[in-house]
């Protein structure tokens, strides 16, 4: 307690209380999209003809922009893949099934990659966050240029078996949405259709980032294929409709325009990073010794950066014996 000015007794403790949670909700509100989550839905039609998944990613790709404090072309196209792993995540079937999205096409973004579980939690990074380059002739991010077109799409689907699935195409486009359609087509036989977007703010922050996911079940007729893309070509972007306050089960109605459906499921995926001292340690401990000794610094410290959270963790020389459990030379 102490006296202020006027003699009135002031409780210094309730005013550093009071300040604390002043700031804790000013840096909230800085980035409204934190501790949020991402949301799907998936849907099915009553004819049994395709199913959807439309996803709200905003939560997750403000996240991977804090964490990676990327370029807006970078964001851009890490969104995409993001939203694009996570739906595809969705589809995985076993409760500890993962899958991976690699993506490099020879472009200054260098490789992208995404990881999502079967729950659609995602996360992912890219080797060049940094990245400038002039906006295409329509005025939109040029994600196409940034990642490249001259190289390969990979798919890997860990299921627990000895081998993971790993799955590869040529890249289209570069924009993410197209080369995921290219694969499902190519590498999967899946008729697809992919729309992905991220609108980035001025200010590099996320805005709203979201994705469609349509897939033709086996013996579709083929007037349903004619349908679908005549919606998808009269479809507003993902971000404009996102940004005008449509819910997905708007967005899901005007894609299956002209089909009944009905919601099968909603997800609320979140960007998660599984990295942890414990898994850093395990890769240490199954090294050759004179491989260990050769990572510490000249001050005797080994530091790894995780590359999906950037979360640094370090290891001293002693540290890294004790986890290979063989004494240091020299040592009694």
């Amino acid at each position: 307690m102490a006296p202020s000015d006027e003699g009135v007794i002031i409780d210094l403790d309730i005013i550093r209380v009071y300040k604390l949670n002043y700031y804790k909700d000013w840096l909230k509100n800085l980035n409204p999209n934190r501790n949020k989550t991402g949301r799907v839905i998936r849907c099915i039609t009553k004819d049994a003809s395709l199913i959807a998944m439309v996803m709200d990613s905003t939560a997750i790709v403000a996240e991977a922009e804090r964490i990676h404090r990327p370029s807006a072309v970078v964001t851009a196209g890490l969104g995409r893949l993001l939203t694009a792993a996570s739906m595809m995540g969705l589809l995985l079937k076993g409760k500890d099934d993962s899958l991976t999205i690699k993506i490099n096409g020879g472009g200054p973004t260098g490789t992208v990659m995404a990881v999502s579980d079967s729950g659609g939690n995602t996360r992912g990074y890219a080797v060049n966050p940094i990245v400038e380059i002039p906006l295409r002739t329509d005025g939109k991010l040029d994600v196409g240029s940034a990642v490249g077109k001259n190289g390969l799409l990979y798919v890997m689907r860990d299921t627990g078996g000895s081998e993971p699935y790993i799955g590869c195409t040529p890249i289209v486009s570069g924009e993410i949405a197209e080369d995921i359609t290219n694969y499902y087509a190519n590498s999967e036989q899946i008729p697809t259709v992919c729309a992905l977007g991220v609108l980035v703010n001025p200010d590099l922050t996320v805005r709203v980032a979201g994705g469609i996911l349509l897939q033709l079940l086996p013996f579709c007729p083929d007037n349903v294929i004619d349908r679908v893309e005549k919606n998808i070509a009269s479809l507003d972007s993902m971000t404009s409709m996102l940004d005008g306050g449509l819910s997905l089960e708007k967005i899901c109605g005007r894609a299956l325009s002209g089909f009944e459906f009905e919601v099968l499921d909603e997800y609320h995926p979140i960007y998660r990073c599984g990295c942890s001292r414990e898994r850093i340690s395990r890769a240490f401990a199954a090294m050759k010794t004179e491989e260990l000794m050769q990572l510490p610094d000249e001050k005797g410290i080994t530091e790894v950066t995780c590359h999906f959270c950037d979360k640094v963790y370090h290891f001293t020389r002693d540290e890294l014996l004790v986890l290979n459990k063989k004494p240091a030379e020299g040592n009694n």
